[in-house]
């Protein structure tokens, strides 16, 4: 993945945002929509396309375009700063490989250790109970 070629493949849309910011709010479009075409990127490989169309899936439309936006500050700069980061990090974290897991059994000190305390429990619950006479 080429960090350099995928920033200027992305484009930005901007859109009016709720939240704070009083009458402002009503007329500055601080709202940040990242807008980038899995299809068409040269950033990342096929192999990796695949990953990430099965990964993103959720967020990626018909035409093949994922979104983001950020609507966090009430500044369309540092909203745009935060989409880019949260964009990046998304593609790290959906591109890196999960490590197998190596089956182990436990090993007989933990068995008996388990035994024990069943032993003890059950030897606890028994001696809550009414003596027969």
């Amino acid at each position: 993945m080429d960090k350099k070629t995928l920033l200027q493949e992305i484009q930005f849309k901007t859109a009016l945002s709720g939240g704070p910011g009083g009458q402002h709010v009503n007329k500055t479009e601080t709202k940040v929509i990242l807008e980038w075409n899995l299809a068409l990127s040269e950033a990342v490989s096929e192999e990796e396309k695949e990953i990430l169309q099965l990964k993103l899936k959720n967020s990626i439309n018909k035409s093949g375009v994922f979104q983001m936006n950020s609507s966090q500050s009430r500044s369309q700069h540092k909203n745009k700063k935060i989409v880019i980061e949260r964009f990046l990090e998304l593609l790290e974290k959906s591109l890196q490989k999960k490590k197998k897991r190596k089956p182990t059994k436990p090993s007989k000190s933990t068995k008996l250790k388990r035994l024990k305390r069943k032993k003890q429990h059950s030897e606890k619950k028994a001696n809550r109970k009414k003596p027969k006479l």
